[in-house]
């Protein structure tokens, strides 16, 4: 894959990568090892990101420069519904924290990662960066867009008052190496590919898969999204979060089908309507980010294909059993 290249900026620097261990942490510590940083991280047992007292004695500590803000509470629609308290209570404490003590220990640079979930439902597609709170929100994942909401308005405000450069992203949907693959509390790609691996394993000739089927959705790869988050921490220094995406979406039955193909499984589909659908759309305008000059490597069917290869060698991963 060719990604992007970066300027000087992050030449030299001490660069935090904040939840290094998720997917999309560990694929910024992948991309940012083909550049000459020094990359820091920090496990759970080190600092409780929820703790405003552990987050700023850490980075008192090892004073970084650059702050990627990939740490967060995430699940899928099963695990927004059931666990609201915890999402909105994690990913508030966890970036007001580390906002605010790079606020105060003079860090050069932060990039909050937020989600595309932060638009209203009904918001016209492709959702542009204006379409920020022109609408309410949809209901089965609120609470981690409100959560995520703040999280912009933090970067923007610290902006504002103390001409901070705290610069957001917005991602769509993102699946990858190193996915959660749990039939409860993922999101729709790693859940449907345990499914339909299950299914091909132990010669089910059907996969009942939730709603039904025809919501459409942007899956961007992770590594791509790597790619556009230090391409912007190098490039892009505005107040208005960024969308990253790849500019194209499918249906989930669509994306079902595909994966089927990429997995080997010749079976048939069940949809329950009965389960909620979520969104009718989700798909992000992209033309502030391609306008700087990044556009995405990956094909759906590629990334599946490497993500499917990482599963099937990663047995023990969390949710596999």
């Amino acid at each position: 894959m060719a990604f992007t290249e970066t300027s000087s900026v992050l030449a030299g620097r001490r660069v935090w990568v904040a939840g290094h261990r998720g997917m999309v942490g560990a694929a910024i510590c992948r991309r940012l090892a083909r550049e000459p940083c020094e990359v820091l991280t920090a496990g759970r047992s080190e600092v409780d990101l929820r703790r405003q007292s552990e987050v700023e004695a850490w980075m008192a500590a090892t004073r970084p420069e650059l702050v990627f803000v990939a740490a967060a509470t995430v699940g899928g629609i099963h695990a927004n519904n059931s666990r609201p308290a915890e999402f909105i209570y994690d990913n508030l404490m966890i970036e007001a924290n580390i906002i605010h003590a790079a606020h105060r220990l003079g860090v050069k640079k932060l990039l909050f990662l937020g989600s595309s979930c932060i638009y209203p439902r009904e918001a016209p597609q492709p959702m542009s960066e204006p379409a920020l709170l022109t609408g309410p929100l949809e209901p089965t994942n609120q609470w981690y867009a409100v959560a995520k909401i703040a999280g912009i308005k933090l970067c923007q405000a610290y902006r504002r008052q103390y001409g901070c450069d705290f610069i957001s992203a917005m991602p769509t949907n993102l699946y990858g190496i190193g996915d959660y693959f749990d039939l409860q509390n993922s999101h729709v790609l790693p859940a449907l590919m345990v499914k339909i691996h299950r299914a091909k394993t132990l010669g089910h000739p059907t996969v009942e898969i939730w709603g039904s089927g025809q919501p459409r959705r942007e899956f961007l790869f992770c590594d791509d999204l790597a790619d556009a988050l230090v391409f912007l921490m190098a490039h892009y220094s505005e107040e208005s979060h960024v969308n990253v995406g790849c500019g194209t979406d499918v249906t989930i039955r669509e994306v079902a089908t595909l994966m089927a193909k990429v997995i080997g499984f010749t079976g048939d589909f069940a949809f329950d309507p009965t389960k909620p659908d979520g969104a009718p759309r989700k798909l992000l305008d992209i033309g502030l980010l391609t306008g700087l000059g990044w556009q995405p490597q990956t094909s759906l069917a590629d990334g599946l294909a490497l993500t499917y290869r990482w599963f099937l060698d990663h047995p023990g991963a969390r949710g596999l059993g």
